[in-house]
C-alpha cells in the first residue's frame, strides 16, 4: 500500500499563504507522488475559515504544543488574538490526515500552524526560533511524522524505508 502524505497546499502551488503567495518550489519533486494519489493537499488556515490574504500571525509565549494546551497564544501583527482560529486549523489538519489515512505530513516551516523546525519568535521582527506550529504539534502527538519542505530528501527516504519493510 502506498504511503499517504498530508501536504501543505502552498507547497503544491496554491496561493493560500497569509500574503496570498505559494511556496511551489517543490511541485516538480512531488509530481510523481501526486500522480500516484499519495498526497492530500490541505491548508489548515483556509480550512479554519481564515481569509487570504490575512495579517501575519506569530506564536507568543511558547510553541504550538503550548498553544494547543492553552499556555501560549497566537496573535496577528495588529495584536488581535487569533488563537482559537489556529487551534481549529490544527484540529482540521489532524482530521484531514486521519480521514485520508496519512502517516506523514510535509508542511511549510516557519508558520505558526505548519512550522516543524522553526517558528517566528512572536516579536514580528523576522526573528525565528526552534519550535513547531500548532498543526505539527497535534499531528506529532497523534503519531503522524512531520517533515518541513527543507526535509524532502528525508521524507523520501522515510517513505522508501517504510514501504520496503512492509
Amino acid at each position: 500500500m502506498k504511503t499517504k502524505i498530508l501536504v501543505s497546499a502552498c507547497l503544491m502551488g496554491c496561493k493560500v499563504r497569509y500574503n496570498g503567495s505559494d511556496k511551489s518550489e517543490l511541485t516538480t519533486a512531488l509530481q510523481h507522488w501526486h500522480q500516484e494519489q499519495r498526497l492530500v493537499m490541505h491548508c489548515p488556515e483556509l480550512a479554519a475559515g481564515l481569509p487570504v490574504p490575512r495579517l501575519p500571525a506569530e506564536i507568543v509565549g511558547g510553541n504550538g504544543a503550548d498553544v494547543m494546551r492553552g499556555a501560549a497564544r497566537i496573535v496577528e501583527s495588529d495584536g488581535q488574538d487569533v488563537t482559537g482560529h489556529y487551534q481549529l486549523a490544527a484540529w482540521l489538519a489532524l482530521r484531514a490526515a486521519q480521514d485520508a489515512g496519512c502517516v506523514a505530513a510535509l508542511l511549510t516551516d516557519g508558520s505558526p500552524t505548519c512550522g516543524s523546525e522553526v517558528i517566528y519568535d512572536g516579536s514580528f521582527s523576522g526573528s525565528q526560533q526552534p519550535g513547531m506550529g500548532v498543526a505539527t504539534a497535534l499531528l506529532r502527538a497523534h503519531g503522524i511524522a512531520v517533515f518541513s519542505q527543507h526535509q524532502l530528501p528525508e521524507l523520501i527516504n522515510w517513505v522508501n524505508e517504510r514501504e520496503r519493510s512492509s
